[in-house]
């Protein structure tokens, strides 16, 4: 048994490796690769690898690593920026994706228990996915990014408890629903505990090797998913509250560059494990429901996401990336069908079903992510409606008047923030162009001029009389609105001076060439930053401090400001609310 377990995860890591390896030769995204290599070498193709039970063991491992992570990761003060539209917006979302969901199913056929499952399999998008796409692209921290998080948690949240109630909703009563609820908030009072009162002085002692540490984090991720297994719910459930019960210790980021590795691991295994769930034999029978189910999931569901973020005021890009990011099925539906067929709920054929819908949708998904701004400048013209809803862009620009500046800044957040402190400070007069309703309230607040809205907008973009604009600054990472912006700022008004903003060494060079006067390079200026600090301070301890107390009293005024917020909720007191 032993040696079958050892063969069957040797095959799956080398199937991986050479997927990943031809993905990245040919330069195509990683997971489509996994994907494929699992199911070629999978049970319904050369059947290399034939144990089910193993691959749905090594899938769930994978799972659960990856949301202890993401539960690591969670920057619980950033997301309260969309806490509104994430809670609210997310609710709406999964209320009207269940219940056409599970009205489509009625009428394909479906009983009315499969459809609820079916509801609830196409309801959930894939936190997996998603955070491993954003974060390869380095877009965690973006305003999309931070609202795709909030409603990833939310959906998480959601389907804890739809897996406590499924075991019982054929005899479902408000009693065994206060049971299910009773179970859920018992483990978040237990992680709150340990959190609050154990795991500091525990890991004061662990801190202090790194060996010791990286275990100690571990037996954390296994003791949750054990708790939460005995509870009823999913070992991923546990490794994800798991990693919340870390995220306030000083050492996370420690722990979580040392999980990172396993978290890849089990991550890659995942989606071979889940190319090798796909069962070629029922697929004939499923070909109606396949086709109607993938409409509904990459255009119904994107486009009802797409409407009601733009409802919260958000701007049409910032819609449309978080419309069509969503549209794929989650790693939950897999667990939530893996339940259903184990109770007797559903058949087999579902489980494959939401296997089929997975893998096309994250396959599209990540092809979407990956060229996404592309793909909304070609669609712009179909998407003109959309700037039709939601009165919040004409709220928040209402009172602007067009108006000559010296200096127009796009991109308030991060570092546009003290660029617009030194702005001011000298004097100019400067308009701030921002795509977060809430950056625009609070600049109204403080009295500064702005405007609401994407720069690509027509509308927006001819709002600005550039003519006698000496400075245009946009913080903007995206080389396509770099671009955009260097050549209609270049055609208004020559003598103006650019700075414009690059991820990429390589996207900096093409600004250059365009015309742009100077290229801000985020991760290269931190670097170059440091190193005139050391020059200065001549590395003499007393200069040193200096820089030190300048340092702080700036963080401060930051904080004061209301760009970070000073007083960190513990993670776990939000959710018991």
């Amino acid at each position: 048994m032993a040696k079958e377990i050892f063969f069957d995860l040797a095959i799956m890591v080398i199937v991986a490796a050479m997927g990943g390896y031809l993905a990245r030769l040919f330069k195509q995204p990683l997971i489509p690769a996994y994907l494929l290599a699992g199911v070629i070498f999978g049970p319904s193709a050369l059947g290399v690898i034939t144990d089910t039970d193993v691959i749905k063991t090594l899938a769930e491992i994978g799972i659960a690593f990856l949301l202890f992570v993401v539960g690591l990761e969670l920057e619980w003060a950033r997301l309260k920026t969309a806490a509104t539209v994430a809670v609210f917006g997310g609710l709406l979302q999964m209320s009207i994706i269940f219940f056409v969901g599970f009205g489509l199913a009625l009428l394909l056929g479906f009983l009315p228990l499969e459809s609820i499952y079916l509801g609830l399999i196409l309801t959930f998008s894939s936190t997996l996915v998603i955070v491993k796409m954003l974060s390869d692209k380095r877009e965690l921290d973006t305003l999309h990014g931070r609202i795709l998080i909030g409603i990833l948690l939310l959906q998480d949240l959601v389907a804890i408890g739809a897996l406590s109630v499924l075991p019982v909703i054929d005899h479902f009563t408000p009693a065994v629903l206060g049971v299910a609820l009773l179970k859920g908030v018992s483990l978040i009072i237990v992680a709150f505990f340990l959190s609050k009162y154990i795991f500091p002085t525990i890991y004061k002692v662990a801190a202090k090797s790194n060996e010791v540490l990286l275990l100690m984090s571990i037996t954390v991720c296994f003791f949750f998913s054990l708790f939460a297994n005995a509870l009823g719910f999913s070992i991923a459930i546990g490794g994800f509250i798991a990693g919340i019960s870390l995220a306030t210790l000083p050492y996370n980021f420690e722990i979580i560059a040392r999980v990172k590795p396993l978290r890849d691991f089990f991550a890659t295994l995942f989606f071979v494990s889940l190319g090798m769930s796909l069962s070629l034999i029922t697929l004939p029978s499923l070909i109606i429901p396949i086709i109607v189910f993938l409409i509904f999931v990459l255009f119904f569901q994107s486009l009802i996401t797409m409407v009601i973020i733009k409802i919260f005021g958000y701007t049409t890009k910032t819609s449309f990336f978080i419309g069509f990011t969503l549209s794929q099925v989650s790693e939950f539906s897999f667990i939530i069908a893996g339940l259903g067929v184990s109770l007797g709920h559903i058949q087999n054929n579902i489980f494959s079903l939401a296997v089929v819908l997975a893998i096309i949708t994250i396959v599209i998904t990540s092809y979407f992510v990956r060229d996404d701004y592309n793909i909304y400048r070609a669609s712009m013209p179909w998407l003109q409606w959309l700037n039709k809803i939601g009165g919040t862009y004409r709220d928040l620009n209402e009172d602007h008047k067009k108006e000559k500046y010296n200096v127009v800044l796009i991109g308030l957040d991060r570092i546009g923030y003290n660029l617009l402190r030194t702005l001011r400070k000298a004097k100019k007069s400067v308009l701030v162009i921002d795509y977060n309703p809430e950056m625009i309230r609070k600049c109204k607040k403080e009295k500064i001029d702005c405007i609401y809205g994407d720069v690509e907008d027509l509308d927006i973009i001819e709002r600005l009389d550039l003519s006698n604009t000496s400075l245009l600054v946009s913080t903007i990472e995206n080389v396509g609105t770099s671009m955009f912006l260097t050549g209609y700022a270049k055609k208004k008004n020559k003598k103006i001076m650019l700075f414009v903003t690059a991820r990429k060494l390589e996207d900096g060079l093409r600004l250059y060439q365009e015309g742009a006067d100077y290229v801000i390079l985020p991760y290269y200026i931190g670097g170059d930053h440091v190193s005139l600090m050391m020059e200065e301070t001549e590395l003499n301890i007393n200069k040193l401090m200096k820089h030190r107390k300048d340092h702080i009293k700036e963080l401060k005024h930051h904080m004061i400001a209301g760009e970070f917020h000073e007083n960190h909720e513990h993670p776990f007191l939000g959710m018991i609310r």
